[in-house]
C-alpha cells in the first residue's frame, strides 16, 4: 500500500465509496468486487480509503479522495477545506472562514439531478447538478450563499435587496433574472433578464453592474471584462447541453458533471471537436451519439468507470 495512486484510480475509489454507502444491492457489490480484483492498484485504493473511512466516518468525498491519493494536507485552513468539517482538525471549531458544509446545506442537488424551488418571497430558485447554497429571507433582509455547482435565479421584486454570497464576490440584485456557477477558482455570472450588480470579495471596490444579455468571469482577486451573453450558459436550465465546435475533452468535462462515474477520454481523440445540442436525461446515450458523429468507441470498463477511445487504436 505504499506510493500514491492515479487521480482516475483515486475517483473511482471514491465513487464506490459513495454507491456502497446506500443501501448497495447485490449486483452492485459484485460490479465492486470486480473492480477491485481488476487491477492491484485498485485494491491499493480500496484498501487505503477503508482504512481512512474507518477512522474518520462521514468523510466527505473530495477529502476521501486526497487520502486516497495520498496527498498531504498541510495547514488548517487547507485542512478544513478538504475535510469540511472543522472538528475533525480543531475541535470545537467551524469551517474554515465560516463557510457552511455543502452536505448540510438548505438545498442541494445530487450528481444528475436538477431542481425547482419557488421561494416565500416569490423568487424563482433551480439548481443545477451538484450544486448547495443557503438561504436566508425576512421581511428585511434576503440572503443567498451558493456554497458549490450552478443555479439561476430569477429575483421577485421586493422589500430588501437580494445580496448572493460566493467564494470569489458577491451580487446584489433587485429584480432580474441571472445564472452563476462556481468554479473552483472563478465565477461566470450571465444577465437574463434586468440589472445585477458583483464585486470582488478580496477588493470590494473592484464592482461592475451587468445589464441582460451580459455576461462576466470573476475571482475574489480580478474582475473581468463583460462579454455578451452566451445562450448556451443557461441550457441546462432546460435539460440540455449546448455545444458550438467544443473540443472533446472539453464537452466530456461538461457532460462529466451530470454523469455518476468517471468520464473522459484518450488523449489522441481530446481536440475532435463537436456541435450539438444534447439532452441531459441520458448521458449514456449521448455517448452513444459521439459513436456516430465522431471516429470515436466508447470503452466501459465498468459501470462507474467510462472512456472515449479512437475507433481504430
Amino acid at each position: 500500500m505504499k506510493g500514491p495512486v492515479s487521480e482516475r484510480v483515486a475517483q473511482e475509489a471514491v465513487r464506490w465509496l459513495v454507491e456502497l454507502q446506500d443501501d448497495a444491492d447485490e449486483l452492485l457489490r459484485r460490479d465492486w468486487q470486480r473492480w477491485r480484483a481488476a487491477d492491484p492498484e485498485h485494491e491499493r485504493a480500496w484498501q487505503r480509503i477503508e482504512s481512512v473511512n474507518r477512522r474518520l466516518r462521514g468523510l466527505p468525498p473530495a477529502a476521501a479522495r486526497a487520502a486516497v491519493e495520498g496527498a498531504p494536507l498541510h495547514g488548517r485552513r487547507q485542512v478544513l477545506g478538504m475535510l469540511g468539517l472543522a472538528a475533525v482538525a480543531v475541535p470545537g471549531l467551524w469551517l474554515a472562514g465560516g463557510r457552511a458544509r455543502p452536505w448540510l446545506a438548505d438545498y442541494r442537488t445530487a450528481v444528475g439531478e436538477r431542481r425547482d424551488i419557488g421561494l416565500a418571497d416569490g423568487s424563482r430558485l433551480s439548481l443545477n447538478t451538484d450544486s448547495a447554497v443557503n438561504l436566508r429571507l425576512a421581511s428585511d433582509s434576503r440572503w443567498l450563499e451558493l456554497l458549490r455547482g450552478e443555479i439561476q435565479l430569477e429575483v421577485a421584486p421586493g422589500t430588501a435587496s437580494f445580496h448572493i454570497a460566493t467564494a470569489q464576490g458577491s451580487l446584489l440584485v433587485e429584480q432580474a433574472r441571472f445564472n452563476l456557477r462556481q468554479y473552483a477558482d472563478h465565477c461566470r455570472l450571465g444577465v437574463l433578464d434586468g440589472t445585477v450588480r458583483v464585486r470582488c470579495a478580496g477588493h470590494p471596490d473592484l464592482q461592475a453592474s451587468l445589464a441582460a444579455g451580459q455576461q462576466i468571469r470573476f475571482d475574489s482577486q480580478r474582475l473581468g471584462a463583460p462579454q455578451p451573453l452566451d445562450a448556451a450558459v443557461a441550457a441546462w436550465r432546460d435539460g440540455m447541453l449546448v455545444a458550438r465546435d467544443m473540443r472533446l475533452a472539453d464537452f466530456l468535462d461538461e457532460l462529466g458533471r451530470y454523469h455518476r462515474g468517471w468520464l473522459g477520454c484518450d488523449p489522441r481523440v481530446a481536440n475532435l471537436h463537436l456541435s450539438g445540442t444534447y439532452p441531459l436525461r441520458d448521458s449514456l446515450a449521448i455517448l452513444a451519439m459521439l459513436e456516430v458523429a465522431l471516429p470515436v468507441r466508447i470503452s466501459q470498463r465498468t459501470r462507474w468507470w467510462i472512456s472515449v477511445q479512437p475507433r481504430h487504436a
